[in-house]
């Protein structure tokens, strides 16, 4: 086969919120959706903790993480590239 093969994992792009945590950084992802009822388009988001080996990711960056394995309790996502670094304040 000479095609690349399709990774069949999860990945998501959003904002990192906490890293705080030594190897570990909190990510929100934020998503629209149509309400079931009313048919309005609200905000709804979802934090998750990834893995992020060498501490390259800091508060305000916008990053892409990927589904894996448990790596402990909460963290089942790897932070895999950054999307667009934070800006200066």
């Amino acid at each position: 086969m000479t095609e690349a093969k399709k990774s069949l994992k999860r990945t998501l792009v959003g904002k990192v919120v906490s890293d705080k945590r030594a190897k570990t950084v909190t990510v929100l992802i934020e998503r629209r959706v149509k309400h079931e009822l009313y048919g309005k388009i609200v905000g709804k988001s979802s934090k998750y903790h990834a893995h992020d080996e060498k501490d390259e990711f800091k508060l305000g960056d916008i990053i892409e993480i990927t589904e894996s394995r448990p790596i402990s309790k909460t963290k089942n996502w790897v932070a895999t590239r950054l999307v667009q670094k934070a800006a200066l304040v």
